[in-house]
């Protein structure tokens, strides 16, 4: 008699570990891929209102984007503290600090205020993209997830649960976002942690897989950008040269832009800087004026988050012109210097092909295919922004579906990350550095 009842209170506490160790983490995953995918579609619905709006009545981003910019900082200081920016800076900040900064940074109220506002600064045209917050968003959903876990767990070496929890959240929201489950994996290693541990392999690969799974089966098995198109296997002669000349040019202006960013204090006039800390709102309302100046000047190709342009690049089916990089680094630093929730990396890719599209327009097709150039120009923009060369080129070839350029890739985004280096420091680790310090 006491057999069996040994046997049921076994299998019962068997089962809650089986529970706490695999079936939270489960469904944290699949909630991840699940609100990735929802809010995806609900950013591309936002931006093409915008779209049909914009079109309707060219004139309309000039009050629509300043309105939205002063509400989008507005709701973001009031309501959500720690939603702003990609989000990815909150999250390295919580994964490396001694302290317990979830809490503060990684909570269902910044989530929800990063897709709200992120929402709304996309209905207003601005520069964003949504592979940044949705890593935030990925990382808060999982840390929350903490609760369900018993104190004695939460406590051990120091919060560790708690770090492994965001770190798989974040790397299951890129995977999701890109539908590229290699680059979670890489970004987690390369960006977030800077290390690897045997023991947090498994917990990453297990989240990105359940979040692909929901991805897959709500969005299909597609390529974010699509195949790129390289007619026959014989590369150019000067693809050495190209790779050197993309590295080189995508290093200085992704090195310029974190720049920029980083270092307001010595290039903004101590007037505007003043004006900032005193009226941020107001701050907000003129730099969304300036975006849509930006953005008209363009014929529309600034706005957003630079998708489809950079779609309609690799395709050859885009005119945006040799000024579009700069327009578009420009409208991107206008975007991000009021505090809203936005993320990087779409609009950096959009600015890394726009430097290919440019390059071929002054040599001409003659040297190089254009899907090739803008290939480089792609993963060495994006690795010149985040200097983590491996994530960026990771990115670009499962996005474009590019193994057949993976040496030049590669190539590209060390030469542009190292060039980078010489004019600031890595900008999401440096952004992080603020919250630590907090």
């Amino acid at each position: 008699m006491r057999i069996p009842g040994f046997i049921d209170r076994r299998t019962i506490l068997r089962g809650r570990r089986l529970w706490l160790h695999y079936g939270v983490f489960w469904i944290g995953a699949v909630a991840t891929g699940l609100i990735a995918v929802m809010y995806a579609r609900l950013i591309d619905f936002g931006y093409d209102a915008f779209l049909r709006a914009n079109a309707r009545y060219w004139w309309l981003p000039l009050l629509l984007t300043p309105a939205i910019g002063a509400l989008s900082v507005w709701l973001t200081r009031r309501f959500f503290p720690g939603s702003e920016g990609s989000g990815i800076p909150q999250v390295i900040a919580t994964l490396h600090d001694k302290r317990d900064l979830g809490p503060r940074l990684l909570t269902l109220r910044i989530l929800v205020g990063k897709i709200f506002v992120s929402f709304l600064s996309i209905l207003g045209g601005f520069t964003i993209g949504r592979e940044g917050p949705t890593i935030h968003v990925g990382a808060a959903l999982m840390y929350s997830l903490r609760r369900f876990y018993p104190a004695r767990l939460r406590s051990i070496r120091g919060g560790a649960l708690e770090r492994k929890l965001a770190l798989a959240g974040a790397a299951a929201g890129l995977s999701a976002a890109f539908n590229a489950p290699l680059a979670g994996v890489v970004f987690a290693i390369e960006e977030l942690t800077r290390s690897f541990e045997a023991r947090t392999s498994g917990v990453l690969i297990t989240a990105i897989i359940f979040a692909g799974i929901v991805s897959l089966a709500l969005q299909g098995n597609y390529v974010y950008f699509g195949t790129i198109d390289l007619v026959g296997s014989h590369f150019p002669d000067s693809l050495a040269l190209a790779v050197i000349l993309v590295g080189a040019i995508t290093g200085v202006a992704g090195g310029i832009f974190c720049w920029l960013l980083l270092n307001t204090q010595r290039w903004m006039p101590a007037r505007v800087i003043s004006w900032r800390e005193v009226h941020p709102v107001a701050f907000g309302a003129a730099c969304g004026l300036v975006i849509a100046v930006i953005g008209l000047a363009s014929r529309g190709h600034t706005f957003g988050s630079g998708y489809a342009e950079a779609r309609e690049m690799l395709e050859a089916h885009s005119d945006v012109g040799l000024s579009y990089p700069l327009l578009k680094m420009a409208s991107m630093v206008g975007s991000y210097l009021p505090g809203a929730p936005g993320g990087l990396f779409a609009p950096s890719l959009a600015i890394g092909a726009g430097i290919g599209n440019a390059l071929h327009l002054i040599f001409g097709g003659a040297h190089l295919p254009l899907p090739m150039l803008i290939a480089l120009g792609m993963v060495g923009y994006l690795a010149a922004v985040t200097q983590s060369p491996i994530t960026a080129f990771v990115i670009v070839i499962e996005m474009i579906n590019g193994h057949a350029l993976v040496l030049s890739l590669m190539a590209t985004a060390l030469i542009s990350s190292q060039v980078s280096r010489l004019f600031a420091p890595p900008l999401y680790e440096a952004l992080a550095r603020k919250y630590m310090s907090k």
